[in-house]
């Protein structure tokens, strides 16, 4: 179920984010700025604080309620949030799509712990959400993330000049998706926010 616990190894589960979960994502994105700079934009250092992680977790969880995001965390075996996962722009109707985004502490790559997140996203997106696609987006540099797409069934589709701001410069972005099926629209996808 979208809103369960999944465990994803013997110590890490995938789970819904919560409020509770600031002090902890500002504690493990602060020990992952330096190796995360290259694929993320430039932020204030307020963001790496418990209250900065407050405010953007309220903004992830109005969207949640609205139906609009779906957002994670890996929390580890004292539920420490190491890092998130986040399906955004949820769109039903005749497009039933969304887009993803991921990051994991530095202490936790080369695991195999974002290819088992985004694989078991990806089977809550196409069963509780009934959405059709999954898009993601990496800087043309990212092979790494590149890597855990192509291992999760994603396909390049395209290449984005200029597409986001990140690490201070407009940077290409190669373009992902996966289908998750060709099935007709039946039923009602579960809510985000139930």
């Amino acid at each position: 179920m979208i809103n369960e616990t999944h465990r994803l190894d013997a110590e890490v589960r995938l789970r819904p984010v919560t409020a509770a979960d600031a002090a902890s994502l500002a504690e493990s994105m602060t020990r992952s700025r330096t190796y995360m700079r290259p694929w993320e934009p430039r932020r204030p250092d307020s963001f790496y604080t418990e209250e900065g992680q407050r405010q953007r977790l309220a903004g992830l969880l109005a969207d949640r309620e609205a139906g609009r995001a779906m957002a994670w965390v890996l929390a580890d075996e004292e539920d420490r949030a190491i890092g998130g996962f986040n399906l955004n722009a949820i769109a039903l109707g005749p497009f039933r799509s969304a887009t993803l985004g991921y990051w994991v502490d530095v202490e936790y790559t080369g695991r195999g712990l974002a290819t088992a997140a985004v694989r078991k996203i990806c089977d809550l997106a196409r069963d509780e959400l009934r959405l059709h696609r999954v898009e993601a987006g990496t800087v043309t540099a990212n092979t790494a993330s590149q890597r855990v797409l192509t291992k999760c069934g994603f396909e390049q589709f395209g290449l984005a000049p200029r597409y986001l701001h990140i690490d201070g410069e407009w940077r290409d972005h190669r373009l992902f998706q996966r289908i998750l099926h060709d099935g007709p629209l039946t039923g009602e996808p579960a809510a985000p926010g139930a």
